[in-house]
């Protein structure tokens, strides 16, 4: 199996709803490590009316993070991110250096939509995303309602230049068979990049990335692991990814009706 490269985790202690305790992390860390998992961007959610993370509180948790492994001897690195939720501010607190880019490159942010529906401001601050040099990565899609709905919102968004990550729980079901199939329409239609695991602890919400991997081998074969792997390392050495030619989601007609 290839080293697997897990660019969305909630691994830092105490500050989001993943890992509790450093314990937790230690134990995160393990399980990762057990994935086939050698580097994770650590990425707690921000601005999400939840939780408030920082870069430069997120840059030092992920030193202390780092020691700690190196101390238990676990062959994992850890490395900077963060998971912004939409908001009208970003681009200003991005200028005031409170938005942290993935493995702080200065070329790849995460973007959350809420689960429900996709504010009306979402072209327009992709778009303004952009035009400060960044390239914006709107993670799981697959489970946003509006999205499933009408995912031609999405395709157009991946046309304009954004990049997306699915979950490897998606893929494997654990999210339920709906998200499942719309995970798979989304990578026959080219219109994600990474898959990520998404973990927030060792049980209910964790890593299932070599599975997720394994489904996508089967069903679509070797190339697209490549394909996924080798962005997820593109993004970490702050390169170019591939992106391949977007699609619409096909919605396949039973007995000629939608």
């Amino acid at each position: 199996m290839f080293n697997l490269i897990d660019i969305h985790c909630h691994i830092l202690p105490g500050i989001d709803d993943g890992a509790k305790t450093i314990e937790d992390s230690i134990d995160m860390a393990k399980t990762a490590v057990a994935d086939g998992i050698t580097t994770i961007i650590a990425t707690p959610h921000h601005q999400n009316g939840r939780y408030i993370n920082g870069k430069s509180s997120i840059i030092e948790r992920i030193k202390e993070v780092n020691d700690q492994l190196t101390q238990h001897n676990i062959p994992l690195t850890i490395l900077p991110g963060q998971e912004p939720r939409i908001y009208g501010e970003l681009i200003e607190d991005y200028q005031k250096d409170e938005i942290l880019t993935l493995n702080n490159g200065g070329k790849y942010v995460m973007i959350e939509l809420p689960s429900s529906q996709v504010p009306r401001y979402t072209e327009q601050l992709l778009f303004d995303i952009q035009l400060q040099g960044l390239n914006p990565i709107i993670v799981h899609p697959e489970r946003n309602a509006q999205i499933m709905e009408q995912p031609d919102i999405l395709y157009n968004f991946v046309k304009k230049g954004a990049l997306t990550q699915v979950t490897a729980s998606s893929v494997t079901g654990h999210f339920g068979k709906k998200i499942q199939k719309f995970s798979n329409q989304l990578i026959e239609a080219n219109l994600t990049h990474f898959i990520a695991s998404d973990a927030h602890n060792v049980n209910g919400r964790t890593f299932r990335l070599s599975e997720a991997y394994d489904l996508i081998e089967n069903q679509y074969g070797v190339d697209m692991i490549y394909f996924f792997t080798e962005n997820a390392q593109y993004l970490v050495d702050r390169q170019m990814v591939d992106r391949g030619e977007p699609e619409k989601v096909r919605r396949k007609k039973f007995l000629g009706i939608f």
